[in-house]
């Protein structure tokens, strides 16, 4: 039977590259590790306090078209590095020491919580999967490759955010994060920060899987204040 002209038109859609179809996947991709370029700079002082960024110009430099770039500054202004205005040009809102402080002091108890309530709630399945992504992040250590590391750090957080089965403090905790993340990320700069941040997971990773609420909650107290630590001795380099 011949197809009808609509078929072939269905058929043709489907068949189509996702390139040709817009690659919504691969476009979320790229406007992501624009965020991340562009973030590396304002958190390094390269891009300071105030400084507009200009859709077209940052296009050009980076050799994209202007939609991944919108889309980087959407998601910058979303973690607050960045103060979208109706009409204008974003501008870089790169928050002061004090309030840096402030927000590492609020994803430590926040992440101490988190991590004491799923060392008892987390089920089998949870604590096997948590397991897995700490192994995971073992290779990019001993390949010093800080960029996948920070990758594979994000899905380690986010388990122990979900183990708690508490939504609401699974989702404040995430936007915390995400607003802290390109500081934090900072601090996988320092010399041997990636060893001593896989040794502190371990510890977390221990009292979880042991059911140790108070261990647990220290333990992550400590690598939290050891990350703001660090990024306070990325800030000294710069």
């Amino acid at each position: 039977m011949k197809p009808s002209p609509a078929d072939l038109t269905i058929r043709k859609k489907r068949e189509r590259k996702p390139a040709e179809r817009g690659a919504p996947g691969a476009a979320k991709t790229l406007a992501e590790r624009l965020r991340l370029r562009i973030s590396d700079e304002i958190v390094r002082g390269a891009l300071a306090p105030g400084s507009t960024l200009d859709e077209m110009e940052l296009a050009k430099r980076f050799g994209v078209s202007r939609t991944p770039v919108r889309e980087a500054i959407r998601l910058l202004a979303a973690s607050g590095l960045v103060d979208a205005r109706p009409h204008r040009s974003a501008v870089v809102a790169r928050p002061d020491r004090h309030q840096l402080v402030g927000m590492f002091e609020a994803l430590g108890e926040l992440e101490m919580i988190c991590a004491g309530l799923s060392a008892e709630r987390m089920t089998e399945a949870e604590r096997s999967k948590l397991e897995r992504l700490h192994v995971a992040l073992l290779a990019p250590v001993r390949q010093g490759d800080t960029l996948r590391y920070y990758e594979l750090n994000i899905p380690f957080h986010l388990a122990i955010y979900a183990g708690t089965h508490n939504a609401y403090l699974e989702k404040i905790t995430t936007e915390t994060r995400s607003r802290i993340a390109p500081f934090s990320r900072a601090q996988f700069t320092t010399m041997g920060r990636l060893a001593e941040s896989y040794s502190e997971h371990e510890a977390i990773v221990k009292a979880i899987i042991s059911g140790r609420r108070a261990e647990a909650a220290a333990a992550m107290g400590c690598h939290i204040e050891t990350v703001h630590a660090a990024y306070e001795t990325f800030l000294q380099g710069v």
